[in-house]
């Protein structure tokens, strides 16, 4: 589990986060949703300690994630898995350099025990026998789950993904999400999602939190989400179908409400 309490950050004279507080449950998927600029990707990345936060806690488990020196937080990162928006692999490397890349920094594993490792991790997401392939011969699909095997190469108790169907078609999207919630469950992970996919709050979404204006508006279940009369969430969710009809070709459809 990862808790936040009372988390505040602010870039320059603007403040982003407000007081944010919420508890990411073990075992689940974790949705944090909101607008673009609501601060649901600062308050991901200040989980991560991307960014120090202004005032506030962060724990991991029992462990005061603030208080931790340098090389504390280093150790403690060997645990948290991270799938970046734009997969973030290295184009020079191949499939199965990416994949050991973690291993590299955080290990003393031998040189064999690395390659098993990566074979039994892009197994794991269906990209076996594409250790000696390259980014630029994937498709956005398939390099989302090289990524995801990298996440996973240290079996982490962590997982963070932002915006982790950025870019990808509805059916590849819908893969994504439910390879996702399956290493989650299998492996016991504190998933967290950033994403303002509704089709992934709908799909994936064990536990929900809404972020706007940089704070904590609403939070609860998918099945919640629909019966929400939060006035803010109704309209973000509102919009996203609106988005998806506009995308597709049917804008001129009623809109009703959301149900991936």
């Amino acid at each position: 589990m990862i808790r936040v309490v009372n988390v505040s950050k602010s870039f320059a004279d603007r403040t982003v986060l407000h007081k944010v507080s919420a508890e990411f449950e073990q075992g689940k998927t974790n949705l944090i949703i909101g607008r673009s600029g609501s601060g649901k990707t600062v308050l991901l990345k200040s989980i991560v300690g991307l960014h120090d936060i202004d005032e506030g806690d962060i724990y991991y488990g029992d462990i005061h994630f603030n208080s931790l020196t340098f090389n504390e937080k280093k150790n403690l990162r060997q645990q948290i898995g991270m799938l970046f928006q734009g997969s973030a692999l290295f184009d020079s490397a191949s499939v199965e350099e990416n994949v050991i890349y973690p291993m590299d920094m955080f290990t003393n594993l031998s040189k064999k025990e690395k390659v098993d490792r990566a074979d039994f991790c892009l197994k794991r997401v269906g990209m076996e026998n594409t250790n000696n392939l390259y980014p630029s011969e994937l498709s956005g699909g398939m390099k989302k789950r090289v990524a995801i095997a990298r996440a996973i190469a240290l079996n982490p108790n962590f997982l963070f993904c932002d915006e982790p169907n950025s870019g990808l078609d509805p059916l590849t999207s819908i893969m994504i999400d439910e390879l996702i919630k399956e290493i989650t469950e299998e492996y016991g992970i504190t998933t967290i999602v950033n994403t303002h996919d509704m089709n992934s709050v709908m799909g994936i979404g064990d536990k929900i939190i809404f972020i706007h204006d940089g704070r904590k508006w609403w939070e609860g279940t998918k099945e919640e989400v629909l019966t929400s009369d939060n006035e803010e969430l109704n309209d973000f969710v509102f919009a996203s179908k609106l988005a998806k009809q506009i995308r597709y070709g049917n804008a001129n459809q009623p809109i009703r409400p959301y149900i991936s």
